[in-house]
């Protein structure tokens, strides 16, 4: 067996050992912001120190604070041990490469309460192995992540409330000053994230602060609901000082609060699964800037999946309620909804499309048209593949989350699905990849259509094209014109009117 030694690139910070893994060099647990902890709580995050000598980079860090059950049930895998100082990321990049490669920078998903960049399906390998640079990092979660209180009104130049946005922008100020030395193109980055991640790359897409930070985005499965009010969270910091027992609270008693406190928080007192508006992050609501166009100019590719309702009975949305509440209210005419749905039968199963369609397809119809008034390409897809030993546990389709491995290449090597995936599985997971990767590459204002299995065009002026990946749970990719077009052109109207999901 041959012996390597182990890659050593020079950061801004200093150098950096990581190791290989067969064809690919990885670097674990690199920092890219300062410990946001102490007085460094709730602020913005600040540059890491730098350090001499060779710091290792074999190990990935600690997650922020979250539920660790959640997490190995619905967000992926263990989290491992939790720390408030959890602003790192890690590195995959091809041991052998003749010039500097697209980098690929992942958000992840998890409501905002859980999740790391170090989980099993986000490992960069399989990526890399196609000649691209993957970045995953983490970001502060919960109220770590998300939080107002007039204690902390002018402690910063700034008003800022959403600080794990800013810490995906320090990151991504990170990649710009660094991502050459590990062989990737600094012009070249694609932002791509799935649920709470995807809902990130749109906030950054709204964002002042994240203008040209990347050049392309991905969105998987993000969702429609409204933003959350400032007031809103102002009220929501004092309830939760109340909670520990402060009155008039101090900032300096709120950051004397231990940080495993707050993972624990249940509704009314939880964090809601959307940023706060009306910070420096973000100004204005990430919807009104998609309905208005002003979203940053960028090559763009947006899809769900055929049954993201099965992330709603997490949330704990009553599918059937939810028609039964349309028909209260009469804001919505379930006439209308019936024709759009043909031969849906019985609100159940009504109410897991309508609200899979309004709370999630519909996101992928705003964002083309808003690409096409500012004249940028966007490839628009459907996921629903479920891999052939599973048709009976995934009775409805694809659930929420259930591209991740076949985009990352990983569904071989991940629990549960090693344990079952057959060859055609795993030829379709890396054709999947394999898309991603080219919009990596090659997506541009010029791209007209990215190459795979089937030539996959992209959504210019007048023209309304998706990509189906799995057809009906099997394999195959078709095109398919005007999609849902008359239920996304309600629901995008239902949008502007803020009806949502309660």
């Amino acid at each position: 067996m041959e012996h390597s030694t182990p890659p050593v690139v020079t950061t801004r910070q200093g150098a950096l050992c990581g190791f290989t893994d067969e064809d690919i060099h990885v670097w674990c647990g690199i920092p890219y912001a300062a410990p946001p902890v102490g007085a460094l709580r709730w602020r913005s995050p600040q540059p890491p120190e730098p350090w001499d000598g060779i710091r290792l980079a074999d190990t990935i860090s600690a997650s922020s604070w979250q539920n660790s059950d959640y997490c190995r049930e619905l967000g992926g895998g263990d989290p491992g041990g939790f720390s408030e100082d959890c602003l790192y990321l890690n590195v995959w990049s091809p041991a052998k490469r003749n010039a500097q490669l697209p980098v690929m920078v992942w958000l992840h998903g998890g409501g905002f309460t859980i999740g790391a960049g170090g989980l099993p399906p986000y490992n960069g390998k399989a990526l890399a192995q196609r000649d691209v640079v993957v970045v995953t990092i983490n970001y502060r979660l919960g109220h770590l992540g998300f939080f107002a209180h007039p204690a902390l009104a002018g402690e910063e130049a700034s008003v800022v409330h959403n600080f794990a946005l800013y810490d995906q922008i320090s990151a991504l100020n990170w990649v710009r000053d660094n991502i050459a030395a590990f062989g990737g193109d600094p012009d070249n980055v694609t932002l791509f994230g799935e649920s709470a991640g995807a809902r990130s790359v749109l906030s950054l897409l709204a964002s002042p602060l994240a203008k040209g930070l990347f050049h392309k985005a991905i969105v998987q499965s993000g969702y429609t609901l409204p933003d959350t009010p400032r007031e809103q969270a102002l009220q929501k910091g004092e309830a939760l000082a109340a909670h520990f027992g402060i009155e008039n609270a101090t900032a300096e008693q709120l950051r004397a609060i231990p940080a495993d406190a707050f993972w624990c928080m249940a509704a009314p007192l939880n964090i809601a699964p959307t940023p706060i508006v009306g910070d420096s992050v973000l100004p204005e609501p990430m919807l009104d800037v998609f309905f208005a166009a002003r979203q940053h100019p960028v090559p763009l590719m947006i899809g769900s999946n055929s049954d993201e309702a099965s992330v709603m009975a997490v949330f704990g949305i009553d599918l059937a309620g939810q028609i039964q509440k349309l028909r209260r209210e009469r804001r919505l005419g379930l006439g209308l909804i019936k024709l759009l749905y043909p031969g849906v039968k019985g609100d159940e199963e009504l109410g897991r499309q309508v609200c899979r369609d309004m709370a999630f397809t519909t996101m992928g119809f705003v964002v083309m048209q808003a690409q096409q008034r500012v004249g940028e390409p966007c490839w628009r897809y459907w996921f629903d593949y479920v891999a052939e030993a599973e048709h009976d546990t995934y009775l409805n389709g694809a659930w929420h989350g259930n591209e991740v491995p076949y985009v990352f290449d990983t569904l071989g090597n991940i629990e549960p699905s090693r344990q079952y995936v057959n060859e055609r599985d795993l030829a379709f997971a890396a054709q999947v990849a394999d898309y991603w990767v080219n919009f990596a590459r090659h997506a541009s204002r010029t791209c007209d259509a990215l190459q795979g299995p089937t030539r996959w065009p992209a959504c210019r002026k007048g023209r309304d094209v998706l990509l189906r990946i799995g057809l009906n749970k099997h394999a195959g990719f078709r095109l398919e014109n005007r999609f849902m077009r008359a239920r996304m052109s309600l629901f995008k109207r239902v949008m502007k009117h803020h009806v949502s999901l309660d």
